[in-house]
C-alpha cells in the first residue's frame, strides 16, 4: 500500500510527533506508516484524512487495486 502520509504532514508542517499525538498514536507509529511498514486500521485511515483534510483514497493509493479493476473492465 503506498501512502501520502509524510507529504501531507510536511505540507502543513507536522512533525511526527505532532501528527502522532493528534491522532492518538505512538510515534513509532507513523515512523512506520510512512515507511510503508505498517498498515492502519480503518479509524486510523479515516483520523489521518481529516487531519489532513482530504480523503482516505487521496491519502492512502491502493495502486494494485485500482490496476485490477481497470484491467477486469477493460474487455467490456
Amino acid at each position: 500500500m503506498l501512502n501520502k502520509v509524510k507529504e501531507f504532514r510536511n505540507n502543513i508542517g507536522l512533525t511526527q510527533k505532532q501528527l502522532a499525538e493528534l491522532v492518538c498514536v505512538s510515534q513509532r507509529t507513523i515512523i512506520s506508516l510512512e515507511k510503508g511498514q505498517y498498515k492502519p486500521s480503518i479509524m486510523l485511515a479515516y483520523r489521518l484524512a481529516c487531519v489532513f483534510k482530504t480523503t482516505v483514497e487521496d491519502l492512502f493509493c491502493l495502486e494494485e487495486n485500482y490496476r485490477m479493476v481497470v484491467s477486469q473492465f477493460e474487455d467490456l
